[in-house]
């Protein structure tokens, strides 16, 4: 079966030393380097959603080693230290900005014990979006979407749209559930947006048989080498839960 690797990145830079708690919120600068090289020597395609898309629709040949990235929260320092390395491999890739906060900090990890850390303005986004990478939306505020009631989900969903396509001038297709938080509400919330995708935090491959508005994603931890991403894209196909799909895509 066609399957796809969407690994889940948060903020990656100056990580030497291993962090008490939250290690998938971070990756080490040399480690991110190192993981993208490992794609390109072990002949992995790094696809764009718009690709991913295609493929899982059946209108294109998905690789055999496809993998996309996807970058959670729009850090500073993704445009600081992800883009360099992502512009050596020529790789495309996805992050998703809570539109709410652009310029602000993510002030939602505080009750978690950790220090927040700046999220790109508008102009910094317009930056990204311009070197070729794709905006996404993360929520106007970034709640856990499954604990919320249905208009505030609908409020989430469509304000955050609305809010990005003004600052970036163009269509924002795809969509991320923060904390990978989410329920048949909240995937048909994002079908009613207009959302072409929508990632989630549950742990195997994407492939055609999933909703495009509950694609799964790998996720990146801190301590994790070159070799033990890949390890992960080899055995982690497997899903620990049953995905929610809309029934019309069951």
């Amino acid at each position: 079966m066609s399957r796809v690797h969407i690994l889940m990145y948060h903020r990656v830079g100056d990580f030497p030393h291993r962090m008490p708690s939250h290690r998938a919120q971070y990756c080490h600068l040399p480690r991110f380097r190192a993981q993208m090289q490992m794609l390109r020597r072990t002949g992995h395609t790094v696809l764009s959603l718009d690709q991913v898309l295609a493929g899982l629709r059946g209108e294109v040949t998905l690789p055999p080693r496809a993998v996309a990235l996807t970058f959670d929260d729009a850090y500073v320092d993704f445009l600081e230290c992800a883009v360099p390395v992502l512009q050596e491999f020529d790789y495309p890739a996805t992050v998703y900005a809570v539109a709410g906060l652009l310029g602000g900090q993510n002030d939602w990890v505080v009750p978690e014990g950790l220090t927040p850390a700046p999220l790109m303005s508008a102009a910094q986004l317009r930056e990204v979006q311009a070197l070729g990478f794709t905006v996404g939306s993360h929520t106007v505020s970034h709640p856990r979407l499954a604990q919320c009631d249905t208009p505030r989900i609908r409020q989430e969903l469509v304000d955050s749209k609305h809010i990005l396509e003004d600052v970036l001038g163009c269509p924002v297709n795809h969509f991320c559930y923060p904390y990978g938080s989410h329920d048949l509400r909240a995937v048909e919330a994002a079908a009613e947006a207009g959302y072409h995708t929508a990632t989630t935090c549950l742990r195997t491959s994407a492939t055609p048989a999933d909703d495009p508005l509950s694609l799964p994603r790998k996720a990146v931890s801190q301590g994790n080498t070159a070799l033990r991403v890949w390890w992960n894209m080899l055995t982690q196909n497997t899903p620990r839960s049953a995905p929610i799909r809309r029934p019309t895509c069951r």
